[in-house]
């Protein structure tokens, strides 16, 4: 059975990278793609990459019709996506990708969004979307929300881990280096080549970057008590990638088995052997993320390395990922691509 699906928001990094995993998914078929900027344009204006295809032209969301519609990716941004999704047809599935329904906690958005939500009740219903910690949960919801590229990364480090009680939750130091493309299309002063090239820096400083709002809700959660972790992003001039480095106090093969373990039957983690560190060039364009363990000199300290494509397994092909449960679709379905090399 194919299913027809629809991609709000496509004339985005993430939207068009949905298309790109979605345009060789055998099961799922683009019926409609929206860019209400680029409302009438082709696809292969806006992406000439996407030449190749023959894909609908770009429309206002508020000229579809859903009626033949199986599943919608939202790809709008943040505070937008709450009020595009409250209008959708209530028995829609849907697969956000933007921040608006990460957060169970109202006051948690309005803290780290600086405003209320717009759809408390949506808000409620969501289930957080990474998938190999979700996945039952993903198979029977309708409204899933694709959960931050960087905080993905840190707790595939780290989740394990603290379900485990193998290592101390208040001594948690992440640090993370991520791609231009994370930020998005808009054009952004400090993302010009002449101003980003040739250098790297660090931002959301001081713990103010927002996918702390998803690290104290998960943790918390399976702490059970508040855990804060330090997290600080750097901004390097590469366009697609994260790796993060995260440093825990417990012993670090104990931490490597852990892991190993936990990620024993997952089809797109990959343990690297003990001791050794992944690259962003080995995950590129790619489902997977590799993660990697060595101990510190210290002892009883560890760090825990992980590497994954931002736009895909971060954000576009995570949302495929966790759409193949919802529609009942074998769940590596059109994401077994092999990273790109060199």
């Amino acid at each position: 059975m194919t299913h027809s699906i629809a991609i709000l928001g496509a004339s985005g990094y993430t939207g068009a990278e949905l298309v790109r995993v979605l345009s060789t998914h055998p099961d799922m078929e683009i019926k409609t793609l929206t860019g209400d900027r680029k409302a009438g344009m082709a696809m292969a204006e806006v992406f000439p990459f996407l030449r190749h295809l023959d894909l609908p032209l770009l429309q206002r969301i508020d000229e579809v019709d859903f009626g033949g519609i199986d599943l919608a990716f939202c790809a709008l941004p943040h505070a937008t996506s709450q009020s595009v999704i409250r209008a959708l047809p209530s028995d829609l599935k849907v697969v956000d990708l933007s921040a608006d329904f990460r957060l169970r906690d109202a006051d948690a958005y309005r803290k780290w969004y600086g405003k209320p939500h717009d759809a408390p009740e949506l808000q409620a219903e969501a289930v957080y979307g990474l998938t190999e910690f979700y996945r039952d949960q993903i198979r029977r919801a309708r409204l899933v929300a694709g959960t931050g590229c960087n905080a993905a990364t840190g707790q595939y480090a780290l989740v394990p881990l603290i379900k485990a009680s193998v290592i101390d939750v208040d001594e948690i130091i992440i640090n993370l280096i991520t791609g231009v493309s994370g930020a998005g299309r808009s054009l952004k002063e400090n993302l010009l080549h002449a101003e980003l090239s040739e250098g790297t820096n660090a931002y959301a400083i001081g713990g103010t970057h927002r996918h702390l709002g998803e690290f104290d809700q998960e943790f918390s959660k399976l702490a059970g008590r508040p855990v804060e972790v330090q997290f600080t992003p750097h901004l390097a001039p590469m366009n697609r990638g994260i790796l993060a480095t995260v440093y825990v106090r417990g012993d670090g093969q104990t931490v490597y088995d852990t892991l190993s373990a936990a990620y024993a039957g997952e089809p797109f983690i990959q343990m690297l052997p003990f001791g050794a560190a992944p690259s962003t060039h080995d995950v590129r364009g790619s489902n997977y993320v590799h993660v990697g363990v060595a101990a510190d000199r210290r002892e009883g300290r560890a760090q825990v390395f992980v590497a994954l494509d931002n736009l895909t397994k971060g954000s576009s092909g995570q949302a495929t990922q966790n759409a193949n449960l919802m529609l009942g679709i074998e769940e590596t379905t059109g994401l077994t691509m092999a990273p790109l090399f060199p």
